[in-house]
């Protein structure tokens, strides 16, 4: 370890429990219409249930302990504290490999990947690829946040990250990701593709080729995927447009109401897996709070919607064409993913190497369906190392 990484545990002071539960307690309901379910948003009544749920039945001392099962660091980057799980490997020739979160995501996202991928022959697997796996969470998210400077942009953290690995002393390394996360880790293979293993990613963007006669080769499921993204910018990127301009303002509602922070989140985990009618269906309930309560704990509503801002007015923003990358690339493509990637668009600026679709799961394919995650994740390195 170099000298200015410390070693971190998570321990959240009792008062701040207590506080909460106070909050949730008090807190001041707005009215409903009545029979419009999901339409409008989170309905009051799940949200009124999965509050009092985590007022009394939720474990914060449970969950923390079991994340500080895991060793855990900060560090200072580019003038941002960073803090990252750190969970190596007992095989010697593991590959090292970067996991980067989304939003409304963080690090727990993930928990239940890192044991198989650490240590495959613990749990079952003994012709697996092993990992060492480093697991950061985003400066302005969670224990990293807040950010205390603009610019933070995905291109930045990209570049933290790569500062990160070398800091570990990684020469070579695989990057994973969904949400920011698949952003973040396809940045990584453009800025530093000398020290970049490959890259596998849930979400992969690509622009539609100007060609009609290709867009008419597109599979049934390229069809629903582009009407899934159709549907997304008609109905579901209103949290993308205020985190995107006024994240400042969206701040004070969330960090205030831990009600709002939860609805806030929930909705998504509802719009975005691959369920039936609640979050519920597709992600364990106390998993879901938890990643809420990092939210909550931390305070870092605003800074983590920061990141919309800041990648949204800079130079290489969503409208920019992407730089092409050369690193070997992977995809798995989750049907309730917001758009499920294409693969005939992201072609065009990707090496695809590899590409996997499956029949269930969603956005949150590590906590949905984590051994399809884990599975293609081992394939894809597998045949890189």
């Amino acid at each position: 370890m170099v000298g200015d990484m410390k070693p971190f545990r998570i321990d959240v002071p009792q008062s701040d429990i207590d506080d909460l539960i106070r909050r949730l307690e008090n807190t001041r309901w707005p009215d409903e219409l009545p029979g419009v379910g999901w339409t409008y948003g989170a309905p009051l009544g799940y949200i009124k249930e999965l509050t009092g749920y985590w007022r009394d039945r939720y474990d914060w001392r449970k969950w923390e302990a079991r994340i500080n099962e895991y060793p855990q660091f900060t560090t200072t980057i580019d003038g941002a504290n960073v803090h990252f799980l750190h969970a190596r490997s007992p095989d010697p020739d593991a590959i090292p490999l970067l996991i980067t979160h989304g939003w409304p995501g963080s690090i727990v996202e993930y928990i239940e990947l890192l044991g198989p991928l650490t240590d495959p022959k613990a749990h079952g697997e003994t012709s697996a690829p092993a990992f060492h796996v480093v697991l950061p969470s985003i400066p302005g998210y969670g224990f990293s946040g807040p950010t205390h400077e603009t610019g933070w942009s995905m291109q930045r953290v990209a570049k933290a990250w790569v500062e990160l690995m070398r800091k570990l002393g990684y020469g070579r390394y695989g990057a994973h990701g969904g949400d920011w996360g698949s952003a973040i880790s396809r940045e990584l293979g453009v800025q530093d593709p000398d020290h970049v293993l490959g890259v596998h990613l849930t979400m992969l963007a690509g622009r539609p080729p100007g060609d009609p006669a290709a867009m008419s080769e597109l599979t049934e499921r390229d069809k629903k995927s582009l009407e899934g993204l159709a549907y997304f910018m008609r109905e579901g990127n209103g949290y993308f447009t205020q985190q995107s301009t006024r994240p400042q303002t969206l701040a004070y509602g969330l960090t205030d109401s831990p009600a709002g922070q939860l609805a806030w989140i929930v909705e998504k985990f509802w719009e975005w897996t691959d369920r039936e009618t609640s979050p519920d269906d597709a992600v364990n309930r106390d998993h879901l709070l938890t990643n809420v309560s990092i939210y909550w704990f931390t305070a870092t509503a605003g800074s983590s919607a920061r990141l919309y801002y800041e990648t949204a007015h800079s130079e290489r923003n969503w409208a920019s064409e992407p730089e092409k990358s050369t690193v070997p690339t992977g995809a798995a493509a989750f049907p309730r993913e917001i758009a499920s990637p294409i693969k005939a668009f992201a072609s065009r600026s990707n090496n695809i190497v590899h590409w996997s679709e499956f029949d269930r799961g969603g956005h949150f394919a590590a906590m949905e369906e984590p051994d399809l995650l884990l599975a293609d994740i081992r394939a894809f390195f597998g045949s890189l190392k």
